[in-house]
């Protein structure tokens, strides 16, 4: 197996882009990425896409979007595994490089969330959960979520207001970036006293599904010396699975995908969560955050919350997150999401995130949960 290096990342700004279509958005992001690399070089394309099919009737994007960016007759194929989609593409380009099948593989991420009216864009999201057991209640990701936050707070004695810290800092992050969907600072005053959405989960603490892409370049060592860019090596890779419903789970507190997942990752990197520098995780609500941080070994169970409240998620702090301003001010990008925590992550290590860079940035992690963390991809990013 040989090592892989990320040669090149690009990204469109979230948002609604009813003017574009999911193929244009994706090949723009991909032409960015691919920067002065010859497209011919590139041996596959996998394209990370949850709602395509669910939404817009249309599967199978994988080749019109090779023959847009110049990869017509490639190996290209889509990955659905919800919001994981574009960590699970990313991994099974990193094993496509790594096995020396391809000495170049592409990796975009691409939704088109916002050309639908509410109802159906509801109905759609909520076929991520087990349709059988849960969405047919009319259960949706959101009240998933907010319903662990409403144990979470009865278990440890918590109350809405101690989560307010992650998508103040999440906001505060995407003021800096020019591709975030809102650019505006919140406080914890205006996080509490937003509409309730799925209670005790406020409009300041829930994400927007949006419309954008990004793309990532991964090649194998040689090409990586002979291209001679900035060194990023994805240093770990891993890809866990839970129970599709929650109420599957012994203990709805923890993410065990997300646990198994990011161990998997960090073993493989031969590195441990001190090691990490800056983070990107599903952060949809500040619970979300919180649960991860816990089940990937960055607090103690019922101490996740603490981390926002103290300040250690800032770009200052001790374990910066979301600094380009997560799911919940950058947008939740459904598919796409895992593509984008990469190509910020890559910045960060390249010393490229101006406004938010985490100094001295080295070593980095990125998770993307499908569902409500029934799937988990990890992947760790080391500067050489």
């Amino acid at each position: 197996m040989q090592n892989v290096y990320i040669a090149g990342v690009g990204q469109t700004p979230v948002g609604e882009h009813w003017e574009l279509t999911a193929q244009t958005l994706a090949v723009r992001a991909l032409r960015q990425a691919l920067g002065d690399l010859a497209p011919e070089r590139v041996g596959a394309l996998y394209v990370a896409n949850a709602f395509g099919g669910a939404l817009h009737v249309q599967a199978n994007i994988g080749p019109s979007i090779a023959a847009g960016a110049g990869l017509a007759g490639v190996e290209a194929l889509t990955v659905e595994a919800n919001g994981a989609s574009g960590g699970v593409a990313l991994r099974q380009a990193a094993l496509a490089v790594a096995s020396g099948a391809y000495d170049a593989v592409a990796v975009v991420g691409v939704e088109k969330v916002t050309d639908v009216l509410e109802g159906r864009l509801e109905a759609g999201l909520a076929i991520s959960t087990d349709v059988d057991w849960e969405a047919i209640h009319g259960a949706t990701p959101t009240a998933l979520w907010a319903m662990l936050m409403r144990r979470y707070m009865h278990q440890y004695g918590y109350t809405a207001a101690d989560f307010a810290a992650f998508p103040v800092n999440a906001h505060a992050n995407a003021v800096k970036n020019p591709n975030a969907l809102y650019r505006f600072p919140i406080n914890p005053d205006k996080v509490g006293g937003g509409a309730m959405v799925a209670d005790p989960l406020s409009l300041l603490d829930c994400s927007t599904v949006a419309d954008g892409a990004a793309a990532v370049i991964l090649v194998g060592a040689g090409l990586a010396e002979e291209l001679g860019l900035p060194k990023v090596r994805l240093a770990g890779s891993a890809v866990a699975t839970d129970t599709l419903a929650v109420a599957h789970r012994a203990d709805p507190l923890w993410l065990a995908a997300a646990a198994r997942s990011s161990q998997a990752a960090l073993r493989a990197a031969q590195l441990s969560t001190g090691d990490i520098q800056v983070l990107e995780l599903t952060d949809p609500h500040g619970i979300a955050a919180a649960l991860a941080l816990e089940a990937n070994g960055f607090a103690e169970r019922g101490a996740g919350v603490q981390l926002g409240k103290e300040g250690a998620i800032t770009p200052a702090g001790a374990l910066p997150l979301a600094t380009a301003g997560g799911f919940k001010a950058r947008g939740d990008v459904g598919g796409a999401s895992g593509v984008y925590q990469v190509v910020e992550l890559v910045r960060q290590l390249r010393g490229e995130a101006e406004a938010t860079q985490v100094q001295g940035a080295a070593r980095a992690m990125a998770q993307s949960l499908g569902g409500v963390g029934a799937t988990a991809a990890t992947h760790v990013l080391v500067r050489e």
